[in-house]
């Protein structure tokens, strides 16, 4: 009977012992990486389709703001090109008839050079041939120059509104509320119908399936870990109930920092400590502000 007593004795003290001993290394709580989604355009909020806990995968449009404005600018700007391309001239049309009449002017010319040489014409009739030659090129120089300008100055005035055109077109597509990300929406400020401006939050959004745990180490601990080491994290649901998770180290902070009263460590003498991240993929349990422990 002695030795049973004894027996449980040492069974109950080790069992204390094992009790008093910390399962931990660091705590923390566990945060997810939120985005705030705001309006990049001003107008009435015609489509609106978010309400608080869906889960919304990236790039899917959400929203829609009033386009009419910006798609009838467009329009006009179209039309406005459409006149500039009709008052371009018609450079070899224009300059047909000149050059018709150079060419006559230089037939003259060599004819009349032919008889000067051969003595049956006099050497002014040459020198009128040479001179109306003379001017007829210049003619013919001065309406390329002329229209020339006047093409390329359109050219321009085409390419600004293409440019103006590219900027509605931008306008347009950020009437598109669209997720920057994948997550599930936290929260939601305005509703359909309203108006918004530019740089309103229309909702926020977390990705709670990637998420992490944000915990502190002395510097006696720092020694111990490095990025991408894999350790295990423990969600804390209170009255001893905990959830275990495979982690990785993804961010050690450079700078130390004074404890968090809220923060357990495990030298609690420590009054800087490091924060350090600990990625984790969420089951659906892990909740964002919750305890949390690691395990090095």
């Amino acid at each position: 009977m002695r030795k049973i007593l004894a027996l449980a004795s040492i069974v109950l003290m080790m069992a204390a012992c094992g009790n008093n001993e910390k399962t931990y290394d660091a705590t923390g709580t566990f945060e997810a990486t939120e985005t705030t989604v705001f309006a990049e355009q001003s107008g009435a909020l015609l489509m609106f389709n978010v309400n608080e806990g869906d889960s919304l995968p990236m790039g899917c449009e959400v929203g829609l703001i009033d386009t009419t404005q910006t798609w009838l600018k467009i329009q006009q700007l179209g039309a406005t090109k459409e006149v500039y391309q009709s008052q371009k001239p018609d450079m070899e049309r224009q300059i047909a008839a000149t050059r018709q009449q150079l060419a006559k002017a230089q037939q003259d010319e060599q004819r009349y050079r032919e008889l000067v040489t051969d003595g049956a014409a006099p050497s002014k009739m040459l020198d009128d041939a040479a001179s109306q030659v003379k001017v007829l090129q210049r003619q013919l120089d001065a309406q390329i120059s002329s229209l020339s300008t006047s093409t390329k100055a359109l050219d321009k005035q085409t390419a600004a509104a293409n440019v103006q055109i590219d900027q509605l077109r931008d306008m347009l597509r950020k009437c598109h509320v669209v997720t920057p990300a994948k997550g599930t929406v936290l929260e939601k400020y305005v509703e359909r119908g309203e108006f918004v401006s530019v740089g309103k939050p229309l909702f926020k959004m977390a990705d709670t399936q990637d998420m992490h745990l944000r915990a502190y180490v002395t510097s006696a601990q720092l020694q111990n870990i490095q990025l991408g080491q894999k350790i295990k994290v423990f969600a804390d649901y209170g009255d001893n109930q905990r959830k275990e998770y495979d982690g990785t180290i993804s961010w050690i902070s450079s700078r130390s920092e004074f404890t968090p009263k809220t923060i357990l460590t495990d030298d609690e003498r420590a009054d800087l400590v490091y924060a350090v991240k600990i990625a984790i993929k969420n089951d659906g349990f892990v909740k964002m502000g919750m305890y949390g422990e690691a395990k090095f």
